[in-house]
């Protein structure tokens, strides 16, 4: 069985591994026994550890593992890839420096670092190269915010090389390749890419110098606003043809809402006019106290946000514009409790990178005041959420989990009605097919409380999801 265990670590590109199972005495009777903290004292990267999960789960079930049964081949597809590359910098001089024992923990880490990035912003691990890793966002699934994440993933990366008293630097490309499973010479290259995006790729990431993130021009303009960039300018890269264009990426970003960060120059509105003046007619209904609740169902990008936006400009201009609220659901944070009311608070709240956790406390505390007039109680709930200190408000957080979750909620919705005795509140939220539990139970305990309130309510979700 060992040598059917060495076979199938092949077909998966881990086969450098068998030897370290081998000497534990893993075959693949035991190896799907193990658990992920198991594999990490065997020394396994995260990404490998991921591959190597994932590769278990494919696998056909079978009485008997290792006879005939293999992970399924994805076949080759054309389509659009943001490809990460992250090498680790200084490498030569830490082969020089270190024992080589202590030099592979030391990457192991790098790796677990740069992979947990990658991971938590959806990316997929596609291989390790020495002490560099590429990485796809886009394949083997896809979504809208594929070159954001990689970006996303880029500067987390960075910043968890660097916690390791470490320096890395990534590049960033995307375009058109075809990526599939390859069966060559007996053994499985998993996610094998053709084009010219990955040495693209590899170029930028020649460019950056540590701790940074070089992107090109099809990734900048996929990324719109969300992100702040310096031009690096016109580079000579080699294996190109003409100069190509680069910029560094310098930071992310405060947006409202995806909409927002990834409009350019918006064509004229045409259309949509017994919708435009649906929300209007319900808007005017909740400025006498008449509270409104308004679902907006549609497919991907046939114009949802853009009504919305076109909703706030209308509004704006009338002598009395109303307070707005807009929340943003995302695909990889419909796990992470309240995390669309989290973001809006940061927006709302005006936090910077340069704030320390003291002066984001007094920001939060006065967005608070708009609504209430003791904001302690509220802030000192939202704190914890927010990586804030709470130790200014003593006895108020002398709570149980239960008890002080049902007090934040108490006090959300208490604070959202607050807003609309002093102006109309638009609450909006985007993107409630993504929406994570918490903020489901915060929104319904809304709706029950805005029958007299100044508030409109607008959710938008695709057709897929099933609103209560």
């Amino acid at each position: 069985m060992p040598d059917e265990l060495r076979r199938w670590l092949e077909q998966i590109g881990l086969a450098h591994h068998a030897q370290t199972f081998a000497a534990n005495d893993i075959d693949l009777d035991v190896l799907p026994e193990l658990s992920d903290q198991d594999l990490k004292e065997l020394g396994l990267s995260l990404g490998h550890r991921r591959r190597l999960q994932h590769a278990l789960t494919e696998r056909t079930t079978s009485d008997v593992i290792g006879a005939t049964t293999e992970t399924p081949t994805r076949d080759p597809e054309r389509r659009q890839l943001t490809v990460l590359f992250c090498d680790l910098v200084g490498s030569t001089e830490l082969s020089r420096r270190f024992d080589p024992e202590d030099l592979r923990e030391l990457i192991r880490r790098f790796q677990d670092g740069v992979s947990g990035a990658v991971v938590r912003h959806g990316g997929y691990v596609a291989n390790f190269l020495g002490d560099g890793i590429i990485a796809y966002f886009g394949w083997p699934h896809a979504d809208e915010d594929n070159a954001a994440q990689a970006v996303r993933a880029g500067l987390d990366a960075t910043v968890a090389v660097r916690e390791l008293s470490l320096q890395a630097h990534a590049g960033i490309a995307s375009g058109p390749v075809v990526v599939g499973d390859l069966d060559t010479a007996g053994r499985r290259q998993t996610g094998a890419v053709a084009g010219e995006t990955p040495n693209l790729a590899a170029r930028l990431e020649a460019l950056a110098g540590p701790d940074q993130v070089v992107i090109d021009g099809l990734t900048r303009r996929l990324i719109g606003a969300a992100f702040t960039l310096k031009e690096v300018g016109p580079q000579i890269l080699k294996g190109f043809a003409e100069p190509v264009r680069a910029w560094r990426v310098t930071g992310e970003r405060t947006v409202e809402s995806r909409f927002e960060a990834r409009v350019g120059r918006l064509t004229p509105f045409v259309g949509r006019e017994h919708e435009t003046a649906l929300l209007l007619e319900r808007f005017e209904r909740a400025t006498i106290g008449e509270g409104q609740a308004v679902l907006l169902a549609g497919e991907a990008g046939i114009g949802k946000s853009r009504l919305i936006q076109i909703l706030h400009e209308r509004l704006s201009a009338t002598p009395s514009p109303p307070t707005r609220i807009r929340m943003q659901c995302a695909p990889l944070h419909a796990a992470s409790a309240l995390h669309p009311v989290l973001r809006h608070l940061r927006y709302a709240a005006g936090f910077v990178d340069e704030d320390g956790p003291e002066e984001r406390l007094d920001k939060l505390e006065a967005l608070i005041r708009q609504a209430v007039d003791d904001a302690r109680e509220t802030t000192a709930l939202l704190a914890p959420l927010l990586s804030l200190p709470d130790d200014r408000y003593g006895v108020l957080l002398d709570l149980t989990p239960e008890q002080r979750n049902e007090r934040l909620m108490r006090v959300l919705v208490e604070q959202l009605l607050g807003l609309a005795i002093r102006n109309t509140v638009l609450y909006v939220l985007e993107d409630a097919h993504w929406i994570d539990p918490a903020t489901r139970d915060l929104i319904e305990r809304l709706l029950a409380r805005i029958t007299n309130s100044r508030i409109l309510v607008l959710i938008t979700y695709r057709p897929d999801f099933q609103p209560d």
